[in-house]
């Protein structure tokens, strides 16, 4: 078999967890499918499956290579009907990473549009609060707020952002408008937890001066719309992206207060793979949603915060 049928059986392989299964779709024997895996694992060095009597699974290497394969099989084919039809076709998944609060408000809104103008276009989107692993978690584009740390990838800033202090108004004139930092020790708090604990210090910057604030006293959640719609509810006062209440700001369901105190810049991101030949599905994605968001972006510059 040559290199090509190798990774489509070996993709197979991963996907059925099994030699036979994935070899029965290609005409080959058990032991034929067998060998190959082992051959390709011999020619590239590494382990690339768990084998046991009962299950095949892959191994770290194996699930890296599954990546790269699913790629280069996905630029095969793509290559193959835009050749067919005689022009770029926009077609093909975007494997879509993003947090939980903008996908299912703001990006979901977008994505629809974005299907409207080119419907061949499929969205695979998967929402989380930690960061995903682009290569291991087969993600196309990662849409993230602050300091990314991912310096194999190309990030591209969609608009600038900080986190502020927020409240229902109900909640605020209840409990007295916020003069200082510290009195927010004594009144109900939100917070947001990711893989690394709760994120109960809240961090204000002002040029160089760097202000905090630890909370003992909170509700927490793992999902940043239950926090936001917590926030309305008036169940306390939450530290959120101004992208995110910008919508309820304006409708007056949340207000910004010590609209002095504001984290440190945490622009909102897509984060993609550093890929010469990037697919025009993934390129016009990207373009589209910098030209949304910069909407986003000149709205939050009327609410007068200096992002």
């Amino acid at each position: 078999m040559d290199r090509l049928s190798d990774m489509r059986l070996f993709l197979s392989a991963a996907s059925a967890g099994s030699f036979s299964a994935a070899g029965r779709k290609v005409g080959l024997s058990p032991a034929a499918s067998s060998a190959a895996m082992q051959r390709l694992e011999q020619s590239l060095g590494v382990k690339l499956f768990e084998r046991t009597t009962r299950q095949l699974r892959l191994t770290e290497e194996g699930r890296l290579y599954q990546y790269y394969c699913q790629q280069a099989i996905d630029a095969i084919t793509e290559a193959e009907h835009q050749l067919q039809a005689g022009k770029k076709l926009v077609q093909g998944t975007v494997r879509i990473s993003a947090p939980s609060d903008l996908g299912r408000n703001l990006l979901q809104d977008y994505l629809l549009e974005f299907s409207q103008q080119y419907p061949d276009v499929r969205f695979v989107l998967s929402l989380t609060d930690s960061h995903a692993n682009l290569v291991l978690d087969d993600i196309d584009v990662a849409i993230r707020y602050g300091k990314l740390a991912d310096s194999s990838m190309v990030a591209r800033t969609l608009a600038p952002n900080r986190r502020v202090i927020c409240v229902a108004p109900a909640c605020d004139d209840h409990f007295g408008s916020l003069k200082e930092l510290s009195q927010l020790a004594q009144r109900p708090a939100l917070v947001l937890t990711t893989a690394a604990g709760p994120m109960n210090l809240w961090q204000f910057q002002s040029g160089k001066r760097v202000e905090s604030i630890q909370l003992d006293h909170y509700h927490e959640t793992n999902d940043g719309e239950i926090l936001r719609k917590w926030a309305v509810q008036g169940r306390g006062y939450a530290y959120k992206s101004a992208l995110d209440i910008l919508a309820d700001v304006r409708a007056d369901r949340l207000r910004i207060v010590l609209r002095d105190k504001l984290s440190a810049p945490a622009p909102l991101h897509a984060l993609y793979h550093r890929n010469q030949h990037q697919p025009p599905r993934v390129k016009l994605l990207l373009d589209f949603l910098q030209e949304r968001f910069a909407t986003q972006a000149a709205e939050l510059d009327e609410l007068g915060l200096e992002l």
